[in-house]
């Protein structure tokens, strides 16, 4: 098991000395400028994205994306089974270069434990200040921002984050868009449902930025790859923050994410850990809405869908003919590409955690056959294994239906385990249980056991 340092330096100038406090870590270093003076790994595009909407970010809201633009790094480049003794658990140091390290650094232990419930992992934040040439990245645009921008609108691609803006445009509301994607099947889906909710309102003008950023062996060669990114969601919601952030105003950042996901209970004794994604659960949206008060970005994270089941979010969509048209191009697979080890071209595979929550919601509330490509077409079709890929969460879904059918109380127990929860308890409670039994549902009449091998 080894600790790492990533140290973030903003060009060839920046020789600025950094003594790591772990003396015996893996250091490596990630230059977040190129020769060309402009910032590198897709921030530098996303600044001039927002130019062409009048949006001029923060020097907070930056130092915050290149914060997370580090911790995604660490988050991908660096193996758990390798590094961690326990499974999950990697242990790595980030040293940052901002704008104003003393608004930083009195932030940076409660920063690393929100980080640690997050990703499950050991992470220590530390602050330098940039160079001096560096200390402002930000020119102000020479236009306001584009009239009627207010808030901004995550829109990953996925199903959920379809159903969000579909109904903001509904209502005559007019967000930003930001997408974050580095696989060529997000980029597919984000691009192709764009141009798609463009036409569908054509009297409205669909202001959106499309940020690449990712970490590969050229970038940062550890000789490693993670591919849990359980911290993919800090990346997101610092990208949201940039954008708000240059708004003129106060602004929210819609999060659109049905509460079962965001809840993400563990079906089993097992699902701990790395193995849990905690990515908008209700705890880690107000641990940042704190962090970007205290570092004062006027951009607060909304999730105005975490009582609903996804089921309830596909009913109640505004846009019922749109959603029942290009439904199957929202893209809600944990791994996609996988479909190729069985030939075919990449797809949803049908049997992961958020594929069966899909294919629950859309058998309850599209109204139509679901559209959707997967690799296991019919779940009834034969026996599927738990002690495979295909069977493993089936079997867990309805292992906790029939727990929660069982005792009902259990509910208001289990939906503290991924997780604190000080208010809206019940809504929380009331949520998951229909959630799961909106599931079991779905894999009535399915067969999961083990294999017999």
């Amino acid at each position: 098991m080894r600790r790492f340092s990533l140290i973030g330096r903003m060009g060839p100038e920046d020789k600025t000395g950094v003594s790591v406090v772990q003396k015996d870590s893996a250091e490596f270093s990630i230059n977040f400028v190129n020769a060309d003076g402009r910032l590198d790994f897709g921030l530098g595009h996303a600044l001039e994205q927002l130019s062409t909407h009048g949006v001029t970010p923060s020097e907070s809201a930056l130092d915050l994306a290149l914060t997370a633009a580090l911790i995604h790094a660490g988050d991908t480049r660096i193996s758990r089974a390798i590094n961690a003794q326990d499974g999950w658990t990697r242990e790595i140091d980030v040293y940052v270069p901002v704008s104003d390290p003393g608004r930083w650094a009195p932030l940076s232990e409660e920063l690393g434990a929100l980080l640690r419930f997050l990703t499950g992992d050991r992470w220590r934040l530390f602050y330098r200040p940039r160079p001096k040439r560096m200390s402002s990245l930000l020119q102000e645009t020479e236009r306001p921002p584009s009239e009627g921008l207010d808030e901004v609108c995550l829109f990953s691609g996925g199903l959920d984050s379809l159903i969000g803006v579909l109904n903001l445009f509904e209502a005559n509301r007019s967000p930003l868009l930001v997408s974050h994607y580095w696989d060529s099947e997000t980029a597919k889906a984000q691009s192709y449902l764009l141009g798609r909710v463009q036409q569908s309102f054509p009297n409205t003008q669909i202001r959106s930025i499309r940020v690449r950023l990712g970490f590969d062996q050229n970038h940062l060669d550890t000789g490693e790859a993670e591919g849990t990114q359980r911290g993919r969601s800090f990346l997101f919601f610092a990208l949201g923050s940039l954008a708000a952030s240059g708004l003129g105003k106060p602004a929210t950042v819609n999060v659109p994410e049905n509460g079962l996901i965001a809840l993400n209970v563990p079906l089993d004794p097992l699902r701990l850990g790395a193995l849990s994604t905690r990515t908008a659960h209700p705890y880690f949206i107000d641990g940042m809405n704190k962090l970007l008060q205290k570092v004062g970005i006027a951009a607060t994270l909304v999730n105005d869908y975490r009582h609903l089941t996804k089921g309830e979010m596909v009913s109640s969509c505004s846009a019922q003919d749109f959603l029942r048209r290009e439904v199957g191009n929202s893209m809600s697979c944990a791994s996609p590409a996988k479909a190729r080890y069985k030939g075919m071209s990449p797809r949803h595979c049908g049997y992961c955690v958020p594929c069966l929550i899909r294919r629950a919601a859309l058998k309850r509330g599209l109204g139509i056959p679901d559209p959707t490509l997967y690799t296991v077409t019919d779940l009834r079709a034969q026996t599927l294994f738990t002690d495979k890929s295909e069977g493993e969460h089936v079997r867990s879904f309805q292992l906790m239906a029939r727990r929660i059918q069982r005792r009902p109380e259990l509910v208001r127990i289990l939906i503290h385990k991924p997780g604190p929860l000080t208010t809206e308890v019940d809504a929380y409670a009331d949520v998951f249980r229909r959630g799961v039994l909106e599931v079991a549902e779905l894999l009535n009449g399915v067969i999961a056991e083990p294999s017999m091998v």
